[in-house]
């Protein structure tokens, strides 16, 4: 027997072995999706929670399983995120989770279905819009001094899209570093209060930026201020709270995805390198920043740290505001 033939056949155990390996291989890089995924939008339809969602399912319409947006709204965003709580850890249902559902809520309600932390897999940080200060045209202050100033004249009244969300606690925030009191007054959503502070019988609000802007650039409101740290690039003319003379002030409405706890790891990996991947994408930045919307993905540790900071932040702001949801 030949050489060449004696090593062709001691190379084939090898290729055999190689080949066995293969399919283990590749579950070792995270084999996901398997089967149908859902994404739980724990709000109505379109609002910037629906918008990442849908962005989301459709660039992953061609990883060959259907991806699924369902929207469960209801206490404040707590039974959306419950159903992903208690569903399986494989990867395969997952939540755009927000400040309210994973920071905001636990200190707010009294009793809650889930633990904010231990009972979900961050997979990444997906985008972040500040709220805007807008008041109605007739209040006769044009910045934050000016409304800090009547504030302390005045009986001034704020709106919210309900209790506990960052819209509300943006407010409370703003009470506590300004020493004023202005009166907090809830609503069912955003929809219901606008009118209202279009006719002046609230004065303020502190609205998500996709949806304040417009009434601003229509001249139906005035802007005040922006509450995140660093002016907005959807509206850079715009000053800072913290810049307007009261420093430490920042309240961003940011949303993020995450799964069930007990994910894999190699799963969790590879939900957030195609996450990152679409997040990335010219378009779907171009899209987001047109509805303010600042995109940050990132790693799952840098998710895990953020939600713990900012639990612990809003559980201060929730304990000195008195808001509490039975």
């Amino acid at each position: 027997m030949s050489r060449s033939r004696v090593r062709l056949l001691a190379a084939v155990p090898a290729l055999l072995i190689a080949a066995a390996l293969a399919p283990m291989a590749s579950h070792a890089q995270g084999a996901w999706p398997t089967k149908p995924v859902r994404i739980i939008v724990t709000f109505p339809p379109g609002g910037a929670p629906d918008t990442l969602a849908r962005v989301l399912a459709e660039k992953w319409s061609g990883l060959g399983q259907p991806i699924v947006v369902e929207n469960k709204p209801g206490a404040g965003g707590n039974l959306g995120s419950d159903i992903v709580a208690k569903a399986p850890g494989d990867g395969h249902t997952l939540v755009v989770g927000t400040v309210g559902t994973h920071a905001i809520n636990p200190s707010l309600y009294a009793k809650m279905p889930y633990d904010n932390i231990k009972d979900f897999t961050p997979i990444s940080f997906l985008a972040s819009t500040p709220n805007l200060l807008v008041v109605n045209k007739s209040v006769p202050a044009n910045n934050v001094k000016e409304l800090v100033e009547l504030a302390k004249k005045e009986k001034l009244f704020f709106g919210s899209s309900g209790s506990g969300t960052s819209i509300h606690l943006s407010g409370e925030l703003f009470n506590t570093l300004a020493g004023v009191k202005m009166q907090h007054i809830p609503y069912k959503g955003r929809a219901e209060a606008i009118p209202d502070l279009l006719g002046g019988r609230i004065q303020m609000i502190f609205d998500n930026m996709p949806s304040a802007l417009p009434l601003v650039q229509e001249g139906k409101l005035k802007a005040i201020a922006v509450t995140s740290a660093q002016r907005s690039p959807a509206a850079p003319g715009i000053p800072t709270i913290a810049e307007s003379g009261l420093p430490g002030f920042e309240a961003t409405s940011w949303f993020a995805l995450l799964g069930a706890a007990g994910i894999p790891r190699d799963v969790q990996m590879r939900i957030n390198a195609e996450t990152l991947k679409v997040m990335a994408m010219p378009d779907v930045k171009e899209k987001l920043a047109k509805l303010g919307l600042d995109p940050n993905p990132g790693t799952p540790e840098a998710l895990a740290s953020l939600i713990q900071a900012e639990t612990a932040k809003w559980a201060k702001v929730v304990k000195e505001s008195g808001a509490r949801i039975e």
